[in-house]
């Protein structure tokens, strides 16, 4: 055994023999319980960040504590390798985006391994691989033949210049990100998973998810966004519009309905297109807000704007005549594309009616309090909608409170056929078309005669061309003949094949159950195999997945139950949201106003006292920097810390140490380069005690009965260890505590004198103790250290170690005594003393005499295995 811990010889070695053994590749085991631990895969960017090793360190961590409690343990890894970010490359580059791609994949393969990650590879999955999509492209035929997945026309953000569907994102300042040109809001088929048909599902069963944060649940909650209201028809004014029909509007406050003062629909509604063909002066307005986003959070923040038009629909109640207005808050997607204006109790209403000096009428009132109303000046109570309120200028429905209110007007409404209660959701139909190369090919091919028509499953997978290097002016499969040229599948004729591609969420939303069968070419999956690995016992991955992925991957589970391919209900049965890796920021700002980040390895600090950090200069000058602030470890505030770097200065048992000693799990982690060095420091220790006790020669185990009162607190701390190692790593995730009880008992072993038969024993099981703790945080030199202990086997074969309760029963205790709450001394006394023992022995301590002399004894505390506290005066 080497005198001084060597990582990257002691990281070869413990690999090398995981590698050769095959140590972590798994089969469905009959009689033994499985745990599937799963870490959100990576985007294969190119390199690891911090973020990624923390997330696959905390996976890796709890996957081998189950190992070690005797379980059947899967922990796979794959590729989420679709997307936009290898097209910009490959323009960039002027390399084709899957080149690019697999050489990213094989870099961070590598860079994986070196972590040490106790990976099945035989079970990776890249998801743009035609082997994986096929099975995608199978399901969306299916789903496709049932109407589970429909094709309409939907609104996007289109770039001109590009000829692009943009992302919300992409779009900046109304222009495209890449082209600077102006977005278009325009209207193209689109594929539709109709993920609203399960609404009701998704919402009702996240009560059966109590292992998973109520932060993320109710994050999916709000997304899903139920709601009881009513749809109400306002009749067409057929003077003004010309024709028979009516405008239908969904609100949740039909209460108010007595406060509509004018209607506004969606620049796309047939009723704006109606106005503009008879006023060509609205079609300006109309192409104005086309231009603009179509992201509701935009829509919210944005400067209400609009344009009133000559027709007018009238009140369901009253008759009354409502002017109609095109307004660039209303969407197209929400609802029918029109709303009921009611500005006196709606915030967006009241501040576009002021605007444009629209009426504004009162109509629910405070029950006890000022009804100090303001048409000019928002008040939250305006908007209220509870019991707390009445009806009021409301005619017939006057002094009603909301559901009385919502009773009564919907029976006149049902009455009249203008109305009926509905409940709606916020959530909308799941559109995965995307106009761009890199993606999987939709299956459909587009017949004059026969219309859509899926690919027969006998030609899937439609396999996408890899050798293009796309321009950025629209998607390349549009301009290949060779690949969108094709027979109907039914009648045989010449026809058109879909040249979109799926949104990537969809490659991502099932991933987990590939994992369970990646070889299986005889369907989706193997049944027997999803079954048995599914769900996911424990999933892993960043908290701004809360809602997209994490509602995607439920939803087709579901559909995958649904198709008879799984049997269980949801994916996940317990999630972790991990924390950020975080880290302090410096720049200098440049004479344009724009600033220049420094990466925190060149910058040196000035700290107080108290260790706070006071000023910062450059390095290379000697001058100053501007301190940002501590911020996600990012590229653009170049604040990262390359991983691989650390890994080959310090090994990575001591960056997997530092990241789950330095903060818990959900919490943000503060890189600190002093506490990856106390972290190298600690293992130090640890192999220097190990090589110490092995070089002296092993002891034979001694008779527990024979323990002096010294040993058999040695042997106390070793169990209390692991006592509070179980509960933090199994229970709670809680590795940092977990560290910290072995750093403790690394103090009592440090001190454990190595010429007694009885202490080398002890530090025997001490120095086990410890590799069996660390095995799961720190695996690599926990496998040489359980070798060179003596030990047969491999510590990952090992079993996560067993209280002893015996140990932790105490003779004696020691308490703390105090005198009117002052710390004056200890005593000593048998565990099995009663409170009178306690008390006397404590009142007859010198230190409490001395301090209670002339003093008059008052009242005795005393805390069971703590304190005695002494009050007098």
């Amino acid at each position: 055994m080497h005198e001084q811990y060597q990582p990257l010889e002691v990281e070869a070695q413990a690999q090398k023999y995981w590698n050769e053994h095959h140590s972590f590749r798994v089969d469905e085991a009959d009689g033994k319980e499985k745990f599937y631990c799963l870490s959100m895969f990576p985007y294969p960017s190119g390199k690891l960040h911090m973020g990624h090793v923390r997330n696959y360190t905390i996976g890796d961590v709890i996957s081998r504590y189950h190992r070690m409690q005797g379980k059947n343990v899967l922990q796979p890894m794959g590729w989420d390798a679709f997307g936009m970010p290898a097209e910009n490359a490959a323009m960039k580059n002027n390399v084709a985006p899957a080149a690019w791609t697999y050489d990213n994949i094989a870099y961070m393969k590598s860079q994986l391994n070196s972590l040490g990650l106790a990976i099945d590879w035989s079970r990776e999955v890249t998801t743009c691989k035609p082997d994986y999509y096929r099975w995608e492209q199978w399901l969306f035929t299916r789903l496709f033949e049932k109407g589970v997945i429909y094709r309409k026309n939907g609104t996007v953000n289109w770039d001109p210049v590009d000829q692009t569907v943009l992302a919300n994102e992409q779009v900046i300042d109304g222009r495209g990100w890449r082209s600077g040109a102006l977005i278009e809001k325009r209207e193209i088929p689109m594929y539709y998973f109709k993920i609203t048909a399960y609404a009701e599902e998704l919402l009702s069963s996240l009560d059966d998810l109590p292992g998973w944060p109520e932060q993320v649940k109710t994050m999916q909650r709000n997304w899903i966004g139920k709601s009881r209201g009513m749809e109400i028809a306002f009749p067409y004014d057929q003077a003004s519009i010309g024709e028979a029909g009516q405008m239908k509007v969904f609100t949740t406050r039909p209460d108010t309905l007595m406060g509509a003062t004018y209607v506004a629909v969606a620049a796309e509604h047939h009723l704006a297109t109606l106005a503009a063909q008879r006023d060509p002066s609205l079609q300006a307005f109309i192409d104005e807000c086309k231009r603009g986003g179509v992201a509701e959070a935009d829509l919210a923040t944005q400067e209400k704007k609009g344009v009133a038009t000559s027709l007018f629909v009238e009140h369901p109640l009253t008759g009354a005549k409502l002017p109609v207005w095109i307004a660039n808050y209303v969407l197209m997607t929400y609802g029918e594309g029109a709303v009921m204006a009611v500005p006196g109790h709606d915030e967006r209403d009241f501040e576009f009616a002021n605007k444009y000096q629209l009426p504004i009428r009162q109509v629910i009132a405070k029950v006890e309090g000022d009804n100090d109303f303001e048409p000019t000046a928002w008040k939250e109570w305006y908007g209220v909608k509870d019991e707390s309120v009445r009806t009021v200028n409301s005619g017939k429905y006057d002094g009603l409170g909301y559901q009385a209110a919502f009773d009564a007007i919907g029976a006149d409404l049902a009455a009249k056929g203008l109305g009926q209660a509905r409940t709606q959701f916020r959530l909308r139909d799941w559109g995965i078309s995307r106009q761009r190369y890199w993606g999987c090919p939709i299956p459909i091919i587009h017949c004059a005669s026969c219309g859509d028509v899926p690919v027969p499953a006998e030609q899937l997978p439609v396999v996408l061309p890899e050798n293009v290097v796309p321009d950025g002016a629209g998607s390349p499969l549009a301009k290949m003949p060779e690949f969108y040229e094709c027979s109907c599948p039914k009648c045989g004729q010449p026809a058109k094949r879909e040249t979109d591609t799926m949104d990537t969420f969809v490659e991502s939303s099932w991933y987990f159950a590939r994992y369970a069968c990646p070889q299986f070419e005889d369907g989706m999956l193997d049944k027997k195999a999803a079954n048995y690995w599914l769900p996911v016992d424990q999933y892993i991955g960043g908290i701004e997945h809360a809602i997209l992925h994490l509602l995607y991957a439920r939803f087709f589970h579901k559909l995958m139950r649904d198709e008879g391919l799984i049997d269980s209900d949801e994916p996940f049965k317990n999630l972790l949201t991990q924390g950020m890796v975080v880290a302090e920021t410096y720049y200098r700002t440049l004479p344009n106003g724009s600033k220049d980040w420094f990466n925190p390895a060149d910058v040196e600090v000035e700290r107080d006292a108290k260790a706070k950090v006071i000023g910062a200069r450059l390095k290379t000058d000697g001058l100053p920097v501007e301190i940002g602030g501590t911020e996600k470890m990012s590229k653009s505030k170049n604040n990262g810390v390359d991983p691989q770097a650390m890994i080959d200065a310090y090994g990575a048992d001591t960056c997997r140490l530092f990241m789950m000693f330095a903060s818990p799990p959900d919490m943000s982690l503060e890189w600190s380069d002093s506490g990856v060095e106390g972290a190298s420091r600690f293992l130090r220790r640890v192999w220097r005690l190990a090589q110490a006790h092995v070089s002296a020669g092993f002891a034979a185990a001694v008779a527990q009965d024979t323990l002096t009162d010294a040993q058999k607190e040695i042997r106390r701390a070793i169990h209390l260890a692991i006592k509070q190692a179980s509960q933090d790593v199994g229970q709670n995730h809680k590795f940092n505590t977990a560290i910290a009880a072995v750093m403790t008992l690394m103090n009592v072993l440090e001190k454990v004198a190595q010429d007694d038969a009885g202490n080398r024993a002890l530090l025997q099981e001490g120095l086990e103790t410890v590799t069996l703790l660390l095995a799961p945080i720190t695996p690599h030199i926990c496998h040489v250290l359980w070798h060179e202990l003596g030990k047969e086997g491999a510590v990952i074969d090992a079993s996560w170690p067993q209280v002893d309760e015996a140990a932790l029963v105490q003779d004696t205790l020691q308490l703390v005594v105090q005198v009117n709450g002052k710390l004056r001394g200890h005593i000593e006394v048998p565990a099995e003393a009663s409170r009178e023992d306690v008390e006397a022995c404590a009142r007859a301590n010198e230190n409490v005499l001395r301090f209670t002399d002339g003093l008059t004894i008052r009242k005795v505390i005393v805390v069971p295995g703590k304190l005695v506290n002494i009050v007098a005066n």
